[in-house]
C-alpha cells in the first residue's frame, strides 16, 4: 500500500491520507464483510485531488482521480482507480499557471463525479466537464456543442421530478455568474448572465421545484494576485453577503436578492419552498480564508428562511456540532426534506485535518440526530444515500462513502443501514488500497 510520511517540509494536503497514490490498479472480486444488497447493481465512485507530480500548493489544486466500486448480484465487482486524463494533466500545467485559469479545457477535473443523461461527468468548478466512461476512462472534454461560453460548477443540481441538470459557471472575468440548464437529454437549453458586484469564488448552489438560488458571498479574487501566480483568493470585509432568488429559466431581471449576515458556505444541505417562503438549510462558515487559505473555520448546519410575499429574512442555527459535505436523498433536490446525512467531527477528538469523524443523520422535521461511530481511527468521508426503490420512504435504503482507518493505513467502501445509522454497518467492502480523502462522489444505479 502507498503510505505518506510527515515531515516538516511536507504540508498537510500531502501527508498522511492527504497524500496522493501514484499508480492506476484494477482489482476484481472484493473482499466483503457482511452481505451487500441485492438491490445495488451500480457504481459507486468519488473525485479525489492526486498530484501527479507527488507537489503542489493546495488540496483544492491536484490533479483529479476517481476512485470506484462495481456493486452487482450481491458481490463488490471491481475496484478501479484512473485519473481525469484533462489538458492539465497531460500537459503537466500547474493550477496557478494563468494559461490554465484562462482554458476552460484545463480542468483539475478533481472536485466530483455525476451521471447525467447517460453520461458520467467529472468535475472542477472553474472549467469544462469531463466525460468518462462506466470503467472510469476518459472520454474527453464537454462544450455542448460550442454552446457553453462559462466554467461549469461542481455542484450542479439534478431536478428529481424533470431531470434536467441546473449548473452555473463564475468566472474571474466578466460575466462573473451564468446561470444554464441542460434538459434531460443532456443538451444545453438556457443560458444566461446574472449580474453581482464582482468576481466572487461560488461553489456551490441551490434549486428548488421553482428556483435556482445563487450564493453571492465574501470570498473574492483578486487577479492581480492570479497573474502573478500567487493564490487569488480570500475573504473581502467589504463585499457584503446576499442570497439571489431567482425562477427556474429565468434572466437577470427576475432575480430577487436578500441580504444576509456575512458568511461563506461551500455546501448547502438543500433548499426547498413553503408557502410563499424559501427554506435554506446550509453548512455555514462564519468566515473563510481572512489570512490564507490555510485559515479554515468550521461549518454548522444553518437555516435561512425569505418570505417572497414580506421580503423578510430568517437566519437560525440548527446544530452546534461542526460538520462537512452535507447530502440529502436525491430524489428531493429542491424539495421539502426530512433527513440530511453529513461527516462529522467525532465526540471528544482532538480537532485537525487528520482527526477521526462520524457519519451523522440529521432528522430536521424532529430536530435531532443519529451517528455512526467508525472508531477513534476512522476518517470517513462523504456519505451518499441509495433508496432501496424508486418509491422508498426517505430512510428507506443506505448510506454509503469510503472510510479511510489510520490505524491500518486501509480504507474501505462502508454502506449502513439508512434506518438505523448507528448500527453495525450492512456491509464492508474491503478496498486493495487506501483511497486519499477526497471531496465528492455519486452513486450511479444501473
Amino acid at each position: 500500500m502507498s503510505t505518506a510520511s510527515q515531515t516538516e517540509d511536507t504540508p498537510w494536503f500531502l501527508s498522511g491520507n492527504y497524500a496522493p497514490v501514484m499508480d492506476e490498479r484494477t482489482d476484481l472480486d472484493l473482499r466483503v464483510t457482511g452481505q451487500i444488497p441485492r438491490e445495488l447493481r451500480g457504481l459507486y465512485v468519488r473525485n479525489t485531488p492526486n498530484p501527479k507530480d507527488g507537489k503542489g500548493s493546495h488540496w483544492f489544486f491536484g490533479d483529479g482521480m476517481v476512485h470506484g466500486v462495481r456493486l452487482e448480484d450481491g458481490k463488490a465487482a471491481w475496484y478501479r482507480n484512473r485519473y481525469v486524463k484533462t489538458v492539465k494533466l497531460e500537459r503537466g500545467l500547474d493550477a496557478m499557471d494563468p494559461a490554465v485559469m484562462m482554458d476552460r479545457t484545463a480542468s483539475a477535473a478533481n472536485t466530483h463525479i455525476i451521471g447525467h443523461a447517460g453520461k458520467i461527468l467529472a468535475l472542477e468548478e472553474g472549467h469544462f466537464p469531463y466525460e468518462l466512461t462506466g470503467e472510469l476512462e476518459t472520454k474527453g472534454c464537454l462544450d455542448y456543442e460550442g454552446k457553453l461560453q462559462s466554467a461549469f460548477t461542481a455542484h450542479p443540481k439534478l431536478c428529481p421530478e424533470t431531470n434536467e441538470l441546473h449548473f452555473f459557471g463564475y468566472g474571474q472575468l466578466p460575466p462573473y455568474l451564468v446561470y444554464h440548464v441542460l434538459d434531460t437529454n443532456g443538451a444545453l437549453v438556457h443560458s444566461a448572465e446574472i449580474e453581482v458586484p464582482g468576481p466572487t469564488m461560488m461553489h456551490d448552489f441551490m434549486i428548488t421545484r421553482d428556483h435556482a438560488i445563487f450564493m453571492d458571498l465574501p470570498v473574492t479574487f483578486d487577479i492581480e494576485k492570479a497573474m502573478r501566480g500567487e493564490v487569488p483568493i480570500g475573504w473581502d470585509d467589504d463585499y457584503g453577503a446576499r442570497i439571489g432568488i431567482l425562477p427556474r429559466f429565468g434572466n437577470n431581471e427576475d432575480i430577487r436578492w436578500f441580504e444576509v449576515n456575512p458568511c461563506y458556505v461551500f455546501h448547502p444541505l438543500n433548499a426547498f419552498v413553503d408557502g410563499s417562503k424559501v427554506v435554506c438549510d446550509v453548512g455555514r462558515h462564519e468566515s473563510m480564508w481572512r489570512g490564507s487559505m490555510d485559515d479554515f473555520e468550521p461549518s454548522y448546519l444553518h437555516r435561512w428562511t425569505f418570505d417572497l410575499a414580506s421580503g423578510s429574512v430568517q437566519e437560525e442555527p440548527l446544530d452546534d456540532v461542526s460538520h462537512g459535505f452535507p447530502r440529502v436523498d436525491d430524489r428531493v433536490v429542491g424539495l421539502k426534506h426530512r433527513y440530511g446525512w453529513v461527516a462529522g467531527s467525532r465526540p471528544g477528538a482532538e480537532p485537525g485535518m487528520d482527526a477521526p469523524g462520524v457519519i451523522t443523520r440529521y432528522d430536521v422535521e424532529k430536530g435531532s440526530s443519529e451517528s455512526h461511530d467508525f472508531g477513534a481511527t476512522a476518517q470517513p468521508g462523504e456519505f451518499v444515500f441509495v433508496p432501496r426503490s424508486e418509491t422508498a420512504a426517505e430512510d428507506d435504503g443506505w448510506a454509503m462513502g469510503y472510510v479511510y482507518d489510520k490505524a491500518t493505513n486501509s480504507s474501505d467502501l462502508v454502506i449502513l443501514d439508512a434506518a438505523n445509522p448507528a448500527a453495525d454497518p450492512v456491509a464492508v467492502v474491503h478496498l486493495p488500497r487506501r483511497v486519499p480523502h477526497g471531496f465528492h462522489g455519486s452513486w450511479i444505479q444501473d
